[in-house]
């Protein structure tokens, strides 16, 4: 029978290699495939298919893993190496038993007669096509073939035929067969229950890799219509407006036609082979950090919702295209309706996009049909994708989000969901955005110009390399713990049919957008050109010898190594030489050569260009800059007064840059600094633990560049406390125009040529984050004025800008 079965594969193996393409997505399989024999391998899969373990074969050929056709030998005896759980149904007849569940019952025995032997099981699930099923039964023969989930042989031709160019093959985590031995025994339970677990998982895989049942865009529009909310809402505006009801539900259904996505899997097959072109055309590479946890979460049922930063139109695409290499189903995204031209907007809603206004305040029909549909697609079990930031960055920081979306999403929460709803925060960076040389003639007061067919066929014109790009996923924030955490008794507000806006939904949701944007700059991942553009900015004329920027590029990833602002900060494995050589090699700088050697820097333009970039990590090195402006502007200091320093100006600074730390995180990395300074005889520590830096030139330098980085945020600082101290009483809107005012000179003494130093919001958030710490208080008509430790802080920050900056700030 077995060499009946062998010669059967063999004849297969030729027609199915040829026709058969998988992609592999392995869960941190590699690092636990051992080749001992007391370790052998096994492979669990759903089906008893020569087709899905050709296929197998094929994907274990490419990692390197044991062949599942093989056979292995425990204790003198022979085991088939894969485990089909399912046989398939004959044309006639039932389905013979599998043997599965006396495989895995003889794999448990011959543990307990061995105590050595320590096999793994892999489970390795084969999915034919990425196709949701549809929500009503479908006609459609290819639909109707696919979703047979034991198939005859002559249903898995058609399978193969209709959907083997587009086979999913995933790995999941080895399970050990001596932990099941030992922990839950040798009997006909344990393996009943293996291939329980082992159903389940398969199911819920297939879920997160095709999604729930899809609904169409008809059908949607039918089921709001008959949404309670919306149905009260067009008969109270018929009643108001003096129309019918049929009139106010044709508006409903134009609004309902301008949002609602159509989600066609064959435009994102079509849209991933020509973004696999693209990338390959435009980068050197895409490098993805975290991307198991984000499987975890939809293999455990979790809601998906996406929150990325907005660097570049490209978002739209990157994360799509990584989340569908990744074997997961692509979300639906809330994309701005500037994006609704044609081609590129009937092509995007084919992807999933849905499109939604800038604003819509004030226009109740539109905002509450939006909620609506945002909570239907939260119902139906689609992930999503919504920028909190609400539109791209245009200086490289974190904006300000804007908590709408949110507040929807947990207003979709209180429906009665009964799967948790979890934020992924993604942090996406490139070493080349696009538009960044548009960003900056919008800030200098530009028309921003409207995208266009026109536009998309300019860009496809200029596409060249553009260095590497970086999708980093953060720590998922669940809603209903955060909630739990935050009003205990927020359950008590569900209510299925009209959820309403409770009291505590807007403080709640402030905490968790401030919650998003940090674990956003948690997971941000630094490069070569971010720093090359941080140091050029931190010297006087944006220049250094090539030998020295070496240098300061080598200090600046060790610092980083040894003090990490994160767990989830990705940094560079190549020295500062070769980090540069990349930089070069993209024209980000200038090279000049005289007779002492090469010397780099920015020109006027790319000086502004590469601020961009050098804002996407400032916040990973502010807390290293702070402690190194310290020990550089003070002769000596005791290791207590310099944390406490450090301490007051990341709390101020917490809001403006979205630090995460809290005041113990502060100290840990202090320490962490502060260690490697004084190993590497940078700086040294008397007795007493008085501070002090070391007397050669060279490691001053790496010091006061690395000090520098913090320079324009402490002189941004500097103005408000001075003026909020000097013109006391003053209002809130008042002192920011009047810290413009003084930011605005500044810029042009010491050329400072930055949009985001002169912003006024910027400087807002400054004002606010002294007022709620305290340092700042609010008098019985409205204005601020200094509290008693507003001196404190201002004397610290006067203590670490130059004299000359305070010169002016005064005047």
């Amino acid at each position: 029978m077995l060499a009946l079965r062998s010669i059967f594969y063999r004849l297969l193996k030729l027609p199915v290699n040829l026709w058969v393409h998988c992609r592999i997505v392995a869960d941190e399989v590699f690092n636990r495939i051992s080749s001992d024999d007391e370790q052998p391998v096994f492979y669990i899969v759903r089906h008893r298919s020569a087709s899905d373990l050709i296929a197998l074969q094929k994907a274990c050929k490419k990692l390197n893993f044991p062949d599942p056709l093989s056979t292995v030998m425990i204790n003198g005896q022979s085991y088939e190496r894969a485990i089909c759980i399912e046989t398939p149904k004959p044309l006639i007849g039932k389905a013979k038993p599998s043997t599965a569940m006396q495989q895995g019952l003889s794999i448990l025995k011959a543990h307990e007669k061995n105590g050595a032997l320590q096999a793994q099981i892999i489970p390795a699930n084969i999915v034919w096509g990425r196709k949701p099923s549809k929500e009503k039964p479908t006609t459609n023969v290819r639909e109707v073939i696919a979703e047979q989930e034991s198939p005859s042989w002559l249903k898995k031709f058609f399978i193969v035929m209709f959907l083997g160019r587009n086979t999913l093959v995933r790995f999941s985590e080895p399970l050990s067969v001596r932990y099941l031995a030992d922990k839950h025994g040798t009997d006909d339970n344990t393996a009943r229950k293996l291939l329980r677990v082992a159903r389940a998982h398969f199911y819920r895989q297939k879920i997160a890799a095709t999604g729930p049942r899809l609904m169409n865009r008809q059908q949607m529009f039918k089921v709001l219509l008959k949404n309670p909310a919306i149905a009260r809402l067009i008969s109270d505006e018929a009643q108001s407006k003096g129309v019918s009801e049929a009139e106010m539900s044709k508006q409903a259904l134009a609004i309902m036609d301008e949002i609602a996505g159509d989600y066609r899997e064959g435009m994102i097959r079509v849209g991933e082979r020509v973004l696999h072109w693209l990338w390959n055309r435009l980068y050197s590479g895409i490098e993805v950090h975290n991307a198991a946890a984000l499987r975890e979460l939809a293999d455990e049922g979790h809601e998906i919702i996406y929150v990325p930063c907005h660097r570049s139109h490209m978002d739209y695409l990157l994360l799509t295209y990584i989340i569908y290499q990744q074997g997961l189903v692509t979300p639906r995204i809330a994309a701005g309706i500037n994006l609704n031209f044609w081609p590129a907007g009937p092509i995007f809603r084919k992807a999933g996009a849905f499109f939604i206004r800038r604003s819509f305040k004030g226009n109740r029909m539109y905002s509450t049909i939006f909620r609506e549909y945002l909570g239907l697609l939260f119902e139906k079990g689609y992930a999503v994708k919504y920028y909190s930031e609400g539109g791209r960055s245009r200086t490289g920081k974190l904006l300000e989000p804007k908590t709408g979306m949110l507040a929807m999403t947990i207003q979709s929460l209180l429906r009665g969901i009964d799967r948790p709803l979890t934020l992924v925060p993604v942090y996406l960076g490139y070493e080349h955005v696009m538009e960044v040389g548009s960003y900056y003639k919008e800030l200098s007061g530009s028309k921003k110009q409207k995208e266009s067919a026109l536009g998309v066929v300019k860009a496809i014109k200029n596409l060249r390399n553009y260095g590497k790009g970086f999708v980093n996923f953060g720590t998922p924030i669940n809603i209903n713990q955060f909630l739990t955490e935050q009003v205990s008794d927020w359950k008590q507000d569900i209510d299925p049919i009209d959820p309403q806006k409770p009291s505590w939904l807007t403080p709640s949701v402030n905490v968790l957008a401030d919650q998003v944007m940090t674990n956003i700059n948690k997971c941000a991942a630094i490069n070569g050109v971010s720093l090359v553009a941080t140091i050029l900015h931190a010297t006087d004329n944006k220049a250094l010898s090539k030998h020295d920027l070496i240098q300061q590029l080598d200090f600046f990833l060790a610092i980083q190594r040894s003090a990490p602002y994160s767990e989830q900060l990705t940094i560079p494995k190549q020295s500062g030489a070769e980090l540069l050589e990349d930089v070069i090699k993209l024209r980000k700088v200038t090279i000049d050569h005289d007779s002492l050697g090469d010397i780099i820097s920015l020109s006027d333009f790319a000086a502004l260009e590469m601020r961009y970039y050098r804002n996407n990590i400032l916040h990973s090195y502010i807390l290293p800059a702070l402690v190194c402006r310290i020990l550089d502007k003070t002769a000596k200091i005791n290791e207590d007064e310099l944390k406490i320093q450090v301490i007051k100006l990341v709390k101020v600074l917490r809001q403006d840059l979205f630090l995460w730390q809290d005041e113990h995180d502060v100290q840990a990395q202090v320490d962490q600094v502060l260690t490697y300074l004084e190993q590497h005889e940078i700086a040294k520590a008397s007795k007493a633990q008085f501070w002090s830096l070391s007397s050669d030139m060279q490691a001053r330098s790496f010091v006061q560049v690395m000090g520098e980085v913090a320079d324009e945020t402490l002189q941004r600082l500097a103005i408000v406390t001075t003026l909020s101290s000097r013109l006391s009483p003053i209002s809130k809107n008042d002192l920011g125009e009047k810290s413009v005012a003084i930011a605005k000179r500044l810029s042009v003494v010491n050329n400072i040529n930055a949009p985001e130093f002169i912003d006024k919001k910027a400087q807002l958030t400054l004002i606010n984050s002294l007022k709620e710490l305290d340092y700042l208080m609010v008098d019985d008509k409205g204005s601020l004025v200094p509290s008693s430790t507003l001196d404190c802080i201002k004397n610290n920050v006067a203590n670490l800008v130059d004299i000359s900056v305070l010169q002016n700030i005064v005047r």
